[in-house]
């Protein structure tokens, strides 16, 4: 059986994707991340530790163009994808 926060893993996946198919802001995605206390409280803290660095980088980027800045918006969005699918399976083995 999973984790009864796991089915919240969905709506940030949603909000992810959301952001790569340019329907949402990194404001939209890092709101809706960070709402997800439920999801952050049933990890591990290095899981949090994680994911709002990604999203400190991802905010942080966002004042700059692509090029002036050292964060690659993609290959942020991707680290998010691969936390998802970890956060996922540590949820899964509670």
């Amino acid at each position: 059986m999973s984790h009864p926060a796991a089915p919240q893993l969905a709506l940030m996946r949603a909000a992810l994707d959301d952001l790569r198919a340019g329907r949402a802001s990194i404001a939209d995605l890092c709101s809706a991340w960070r709402a997800r206390s439920d999801v952050m409280n049933a990890l591990p803290p290095r899981y949090q530790q994680v994911a709002e660095d990604l999203l400190g980088r991802l905010e942080a980027g966002s004042l700059f163009t692509e090029e002036s800045c050292s964060f690659s918006q993609k290959d942020l969005t991707d680290s998010l994808s691969t936390w998802l699918d970890k956060a996922q399976q540590t949820l899964a083995s509670d």
